[in-house]
């Protein structure tokens, strides 16, 4: 408990070790000077923050490189990579030992490689583990607070106050991020408060809300009481801080031993750091800090409660399950409807610091809630960062039952129309349009998607209903389940976002037959739910987009509904949760007149099978280049579009009939070639 309520009040946070380190010398002139060995070229006073870069001559040489596919061999991927507690605890050293002065900000050099116009990031205070990742895709300054400053709330907030408006002075078009953490986030509000037409995103980890009088008042009298030579008593009794000690030699066999467990090895892992580095701890906590930084944290969270109203800019809050400190459940209730636009997304297994925490990735959180943008507002198509090649090996682990039950087969058309088992036939350079058939609950996706990637680096732009996007508090579903498909560049579906990714020369995947074919009801499965009327043949012309028809089968060998929408209807209590989802999603073909109008939306009830085979068939690209004239013809449109319907049913049609004579179609045949040639070994499948 001790270290919770340490940790909560304090202002102090390492991110890199200072020979890694830029930092401000003063909190006036807002200059940047790097530290030991890397060379600092000053920028003229107004550009805010100066730039430290080794000279390096060979990289002004250009040199030819194959490109190779970067997900090419994901299943070895490792973790993105973040500063552990240890590491953590390490680094502080060097601020703990710094000689004081003003708060000011200081920028980690491994930041100094973000992509073109990248957001301003403000972390109040410090950066923990998370920087190297977030560098990518912001300009990360970082507030320090040396251990023993005693500036108060107010003159923070006009140290952040006045950096923000500089900032924005130098940028108005470039948005300004606020980060914090408990009583950072406090900062980060009343920054926003007084600042109500300055474009500012802000970020708060566990917000303090309030300050558990049951809790306080007793810690404040212990620490009155206590002696304030405790850090020194540590150094000569445990000897821990000393280079070549032989319990700090046994504390760091065991943390790095503990490092590669699965289970119990994190919270083991950061107890010996902590116990490694106790000195450390009592140097960066010590009593006069702690008591002032006690009371710092009351006042800020007094004056954040009286001015929350004024608060305009976007929220995204981040919610332990298990922080019963410094939050109150209500407050955040009322922030989600005070706030003009606030995202609560609820971390339930992480504690009081989640980002001290293995599994929680900051960058991760910002690309699923879509709460990262270079402008006014978000843009899902120039805003959208790619996965790493982590992430999408999170993706393939979290469907790896999926994948691996149903083998998936994977058949392309080549320019001579011969078919092939492999994805050899799709085009490599975009604009391509993929047009095809939905399974149920879009099961057909996962393979689908991660394949395209891994073999041939093509990354499929999914168009999606907009209620994925919605992040709705009030929502039947946990928004986190759709996280998938907003990592791996899912769009809301509209003519306009076609456009703008075909203007791009992305690959887009379009299911013309949307909710109505992934929520199908019985017996209607490999049926097609289209528009009468062309909807995407114009706009692929305009760009001169391949269009590749596609078809997929297997649903009916895994699963089987038996509960659908109009059985549904039937049960009160389904009914009522059917129409409220429906509600909620809203109706993208509303007043169609025909049977694509007819969607609702609902989780059918299916019974599993033992898994099958998913059959995919892309089929020949169609050609729309030089068309355009042609094409702008309605009845000319309507024909291209009745042809690519007609070859998607072909290609359904094909496999349905193909893989009655695949030997491996069931589970138990795939089970015994594998267990003979090898668990990763490519099962055969029928003649082609």
């Amino acid at each position: 408990m001790a270290v919770t309520v340490f940790l909560s009040v304090s202002g102090l946070s390492a991110v890199a070790s200072s020979s890694n380190l830029r930092r401000l010398t003063s909190a006036s002139n807002h200059r940047l000077t790097a530290i030991k060995s890397v060379t600092s070229t000053p920028l003229p006073p107004s550009s805010g923050v100066q730039r430290s870069r080794k000279n390096n001559d060979e990289n002004r040489a250009t040199v030819a490189k194959v490109v190779e596919n970067p997900y090419s061999k994901i299943e070895s991927a490792q973790p993105d990579l973040q500063k552990s507690l240890s590491d953590f605890l390490e680094e502080a050293r060097d601020f703990v030992g710094d000689r004081g002065g003003p708060p000011r900000w200081f920028s980690p050099l491994e930041c100094s490689a973000q992509a073109p116009n990248s957001p301003l990031l403000l972390y109040l205070p410090g950066l923990i583990r998370h920087h190297k990742k977030l560098g990518e895709i912001f300009d990360i300054w970082c507030l320090h607070i040396p251990v023993s400053d005693r500036t108060p709330v107010k003159d923070l907030v006009k140290l952040i106050q006045q950096t923000v408006k500089s900032e924005y002075y130098r940028f108005p078009n470039r948005p300004i991020y606020l980060v914090g953490e408990s009583i950072g986030a406090c900062l980060a509000l009343d920054v926003a408060a007084r600042n109500p037409n300055i474009d500012l995103s802000l970020i708060l980890v566990n917000p303090a809300t309030h300050v558990n009088n049951f809790t306080s008042q007793p810690l404040s009298g212990m620490l009155n009481v206590l002696p304030n030579d405790i850090p020194t008593l540590l150094e000569d009794i445990f000897g821990f801080i000393k280079q070549g000690d032989p319990l700090t030699g046994m504390l760091d066999a065991l943390s790095n031993e503990f490092s590669v467990q699965q289970m119990g090895g994190g919270m083991l892992r950061d107890l010996l750091a902590v116990s490694a580095n106790l000195p450390t701890l009592s140097r960066m906590f010590p009593k006069e800090t702690l008591l002032w930084k006690l009371e710092m944290l009351k006042s800020a969270i007094a004056y954040v409660n009286s001015h929350i109203y004024s608060v305009r800019a976007e929220t995204l809050i981040l919610l332990s399950g298990r922080d019963q400190w410094l939050l109150n459940k209500e407050d955040i209730d009322r922030y989600s409807r005070t706030l003009p636009k606030c995202i609560v997304r609820k971390l339930d297994d992480n504690g009081q610091f989640p980002l001290l925490e293995d599994g929680v990735d900051l960058a991760t959180i910002i690309k699923c809630t879509c709460f990262y943008r270079r402008g006014k507002s978000h843009d899902h198509i120039t805003d959208y960062i790619m996965p790493t090649t982590f992430e999408l090996k999170q993706q393939i682990d979290d469907h790896r039952l999926l994948m691996d039950g149903t083998s998936p087969v994977m058949l392309s058309t080549l320019e001579d129309d011969t078919v092939v088992r492999s994805l050899e036939g799709l085009p490599s350079e975009g604009p391509v349009l993929y047009v095809g058939y939905h399974m149920i609950l879009g099961f057909e996706l996962a393979s689908m998607v991660t394949q395209l990637m891994k073999e041939r680096n093509i990354h499929l732009r999914g168009l999606a209903h907009p209620m994925i996007f919605k992040n709705l508090q009030d929502s039947l579903v946990d928004t986190k389940m759709f996280d998938k498909y907003k990592i791996m560049g899912g769009v809301p579906v509209s003519q306009f976002n076609i456009y703008k990714l075909l203007r791009e020369k992305a690959h887009v995947l379009l299911y013309p037959g949307g909710v109505r074919e992934a929520l199908h009801r019985k017996g209607e499965e490999y049926k097609l739910f289209w528009p009468e009327r062309s909807e995407f043949v114009r706009v692929a012309s305009k760009f001169g987009a391949k269009i590749v028809p596609f078809g997929v089968v297997g649903e009916d060998d895994i699963c089987e509904i038996v509960l659908d929408s109009n059985d549904q209807r039937n049960i009160p209590i389904l009914k009522d949760l059917m129409e409220k989802a429906t509600k909620d999603a809203g109706n993208l073909r509303e007043g169609d007149e025909s049977e694509l109008g007819n969607q609702d939306t609902y989780f059918p009830g299916l019974v599993p099978k033992i898994p099958g085979r998913f059959y995919y068939y892309f089929g020949k690209p169609i050609e729309t280049a030089g068309k355009e004239k042609e094409l702008k013809d309605k009845e000319k449109a309507q024909e291209l579009y009745l042809q690519v319907k007609s070859e998607v049913e072909q290609c359904i049609a094909y496999l349905k009939v193909k893989r009655e004579s695949d030997p491996y179609r069931h589970l138990l045949p795939r089970m015994l070639y594998q267990a003979s040639h090898g668990w990763s070994s490519e099962i055969p499948t029928f003649d082609l």
